[in-house]
């Protein structure tokens, strides 16, 4: 298949999520991705992240964000890590880090220390907070993110305390962006033969994705607060409703898709009632509506309802983790694979790569192991 980042190689010195995250979905796009792990300090952290362990130095955890990636063993604070490190450095199109923002130029893996060994070598940091700021030495994690930033104070019911997600999204979301700016760089790089200095904080871009909620105070003062049933903070019906087995999610986005429903549900009454006239008279009486509502769902069951709905109001199930990845339509777009990995002789169960490139996913292939291709890339 056409790997889009083949001939690209990346020195990732990286821990836990954020970061790899971000080289793992470079490296599944045809990266060459190193990552650099200091063997006393036992190489990435998440190496030792359980529950489940695959050998001494792996883990289930490790394996979902280091795919595809090489791991060379180097200790880069010694004189002779250090002589290594640079020799790498000199072949590399990138040199990407996930440290406290104090800690990149103590390191010497910045752009104002690395320019001299190349020119073009782009530079980019993943942080909690960022760098050149009061807060570029504090530690910092997704959870965190959520707190400060707001996320919490808008997930969860009215009456419930404040909510986190349930997934640690502000680390997808920042390994994700960080990747598109360390990608983007290197093009300007490849063209210009001047690197430069990429920086993303989870702060930064928690903060960014209150979107237009925060566009709405800024401007007019509004707050969304939470809404019953994860209700949108503008359009309604768009919500969880009941259904004689379970839950759904229904969402109306438009004036179409309510009579579509009406229509599909045998609901005539509610598009002819005037509280429910348009969005903003149904936003109005969001609590009837909701009552309605849940009384015509209650009819039937989710499944019967997804059967009814499914392509022509947006409706889906809510499903725990179990349901999801058995859900049929998981296997027709084929988003799950097995992994040959050598602690596991049936192969280990993963999710695929969410990236198709003419039509293909990149085949899964397993993390290494600490140090496992550390010969082959320094004797080359």
């Amino acid at each position: 298949m056409t790997r889009p980042l083949s001939g690209v190689r990346v020195l990732a010195i990286e821990q836990y999520g954020a970061g790899p995250y971000g080289t793992m979905l470079m490296a599944e796009l045809g990266a060459e991705v190193l990552k650099i792990e200091a063997p006393s300090m036992g190489g990435d952290v998440s190496r030792q992240t359980g529950p489940y362990f695959l050998g001494p130095d792996d883990s289930q955890f490790f394996q979902t964000f280091s795919r595809a990636k090489s791991s060379v063993a180097l200790e880069i604070k010694t004189p002779e890590g250090r002589a290594q490190f640079e020799r790498l450095a000199a072949t590399a199109d990138a040199v990407v880090n996930n440290l406290r923002g104090d800690q990149p130029a103590k390191l010497g893996v910045d752009f104002a220390t690395l320019r001299s060994i190349k020119p073009s070598i782009v530079c980019a940091h993943l942080s909690a907070y960022g760098r050149g700021n009061s807060r570029e030495a504090w530690p910092g994690y997704d959870y965190l993110m959520q707190a400060e930033a707001g996320f919490m104070s808008l997930t969860g019911e009215p009456d419930a305390p404040p909510t986190r997600f349930g997934l640690s999204m502000v680390d997808f979301m920042t390994g994700s962006m960080w990747a598109m700016a360390t990608v983007s760089a290197i093009l300007k790089a490849r063209e210009t033969g001047v690197g430069c200095e990429v920086d993303v904080s989870l702060f930064d871009v928690a903060l960014h994705q209150l979107s237009y909620p925060a566009v709405w105070f800024m401007n007019q003062g509004h707050r969304i607060g939470r809404l019953p049933r994860g209700a949108h903070p503008s359009i309604a019906p768009s919500q969880l409703v009941r259904t004689r087995d379970g839950w759904g999610l229904l969402m109306c986005q438009t004036p179409k898709f309510w009579d579509r429903f009406c229509e599909l549900a045998g609901a005539r009454r509610l598009k002819e009632d005037p509280r429910f006239a348009d969005i903003p008279s149904r936003r109005d009486h969001l609590e009837a509506l909701g009552g309605e509502v849940d009384a015509v769902m209650r009819e039937r069951t989710t499944g019967e309802w997804l059967a009814v709905l499914g392509g022509e109001v947006p409706f889906a199930p809510v499903h725990d983790i179990e349901e999801a990845l058995a859900n049929p339509f998981v296997a027709e777009v084929g988003m799950r694979d097995v992994v040959d990995h050598p602690d596991r002789p049936d192969g280990l169960h993963m999710l695929a790569c969410p990236i198709r490139i003419d039509g293909l996913r990149a085949p899964g292939v397993r993390a290494p192991k600490l140090g496992e291709q550390t010969d082959a890339v320094l004797g080359g």
